[in-house]
């Protein structure tokens, strides 16, 4: 089973793709170890540096009374994966 969910594509992460960083969703339970095989297997590069975060979801209200219905959204893990110089992942190649 892989630790990985989705690359993130925003603005601020295609920014940092041009500085070999790549952005991903990861599970919350997987660690820097497990992230690096996955990578490396799934997309044939050399995994220099990962950096993680956890994300805590936002509070979201819904209704049109000033927030009737109010829930939060699941929390997260992201991954921040710094490749080899010269490696590049294609995101887009297996569409």
């Amino acid at each position: 089973m892989s630790t990985l969910k989705r690359p993130i594509v925003t603005e601020k992460a295609t920014g940092l793709n041009e500085k070999g960083r790549y952005t991903f969703e990861v599970e919350r339970t997987a660690n820097k170890v497990q992230i690096k095989k996955d990578i490396e297997t799934l997309y044939g590069v050399t995994v220099t540096d990962i950096n993680t975060m956890r994300t805590i979801g936002k509070i979201k209200s819904k209704g049109t009374k000033g927030g009737q219905v109010s829930g939060r959204r699941s929390n997260g893990k992201k991954a921040i994966v710094t490749v080899k110089e010269g490696d590049v992942i294609d995101f887009y190649s297996n569409l």
